[in-house]
């Protein structure tokens, strides 16, 4: 395939994902968020790990991890994406349908830092640490862009106050040799234990690439092809992502782990397609949204090694984290 060629099947890709982000935000954005009884209710970001944060009904919302369709406590704050470490959270929060703002936010959801962003989000992470907070955009406006729409992963530092609007100034290595192109692209960022490595995907020249990046050092490096939206297992040794069915977003994806100490990969029994960054409920099972006809969301569950079924976890609801 040649270089216009591949970026030509990217910049397709690109635009499908941003479409269907669009497309959902827009109408959860439209609709009047769905505020079950007890919304308003004090609600904190605990750390003992027996709590499940989701959205819900655009609202953040704590359900026992153990029935988390039972005994919900809805908070007031508006969200479309959200994440939970060590009392840190992060709020993607809508101002209107086109405009928001990034939330970092401690334990009793106080707001510790706002950053407005370009966009419309689609990931939200924050390190075991709490301190790295991470998020990704899709916007629009770049002249490489022939659909239209990129995207834009930027990273906060709780501890510094040090803002990284985006990762693409940082230096890369592509197949072990320096790479440089306009059209570098980073999604679905993941931290790693010592707050400075981080896994994310590079995208260029139709190729999506999982990378493993220094904050420090400002520099990426190309791992494995066609991993998307990485999420770090705890004990760092796996990562669960979306691998694009025969390499063609547009086919779909299929939720898998990757050993890093072997690159091998393994699908889940989850065999719908899964356009989600999955969470780790502990070192044996992930969490992921799934949308049904309607648009509504669920929160599933399946063994991260392959054996098993898909089940439901949490019904009416997305963006799952287990706060510890």
């Amino acid at each position: 395939m040649t270089l216009r060629r591949r970026i030509a099947v990217l910049a397709v890709a690109t635009a499908l994902l941003a479409a269907v982000a669009a497309g959902w935000i827009t109408v959860a954005a439209a609709r009047a968020p769905r505020t079950p009884p007890g919304a308003g209710a004090p609600l904190v970001l605990g750390t003992d790990g027996s709590r499940l944060l989701l959205v819900g009904g655009r609202r953040l919302v704590t359900a026992d991890l153990a029935r988390p369709d039972a005994g919900r406590t809805v908070g007031a704050l508006e969200c479309v994406r959200s994440h939970a470490a060590a009392g840190t959270g992060v709020c993607a929060h809508p101002d209107s349908p086109w405009s928001y703002r990034i939330l970092v936010l401690d334990s009793a959801l106080g707001r510790r830092k706002e950053i407005p962003v370009p966009g419309l989000p689609s990931r939200a992470r924050v390190s075991a640490s709490g301190r790295m907070v991470a998020w990704t955009t899709f916007v629009g406006g770049d002249s490489y862009s022939g659909g239209g729409f990129s995207t834009r992963t930027g990273v906060y530092d709780t501890r510094t106050g040090r803002l990284l609007d985006s990762l693409e100034e940082f230096a890369v290595t592509r197949d072990g040799r320096p790479y440089r192109a306009p059209d570098v692209n980073y999604w679905g960022a993941t931290f790693a234990a010592d707050d400075n490595t981080f896994y994310a995907t590079l995208a260029t020249g139709g190729r999506r690439h999982l990378v493993v990046g220094d904050l420090a050092a400002r520099t990426v490096r190309t791992l494995k092809d066609n991993v998307e939206c990485p999420s770090l297992s705890p004990d760092g040794t796996r990562i669960a992502f979306k691998e694009a069915v025969d390499a063609d977003p547009g086919k779909g994806w299929r939720l898998s782990v990757l050993d890093l100490a072997t690159l091998r990969v393994t699908p889940t029994a989850e065999t719908r397609s899964v356009d989600d960054q999955a969470l780790w409920l502990d070192g044996r099972t992930l969490a992921y949204t799934l949308r049904d006809s309607s648009g509504d969301p669920d929160v599933w569950s399946v063994p991260a090694d392959g054996s098993g079924a898909a089940a439901l976890l949490a019904a009416d609801a997305e963006s799952p984290a287990v706060l510890r």
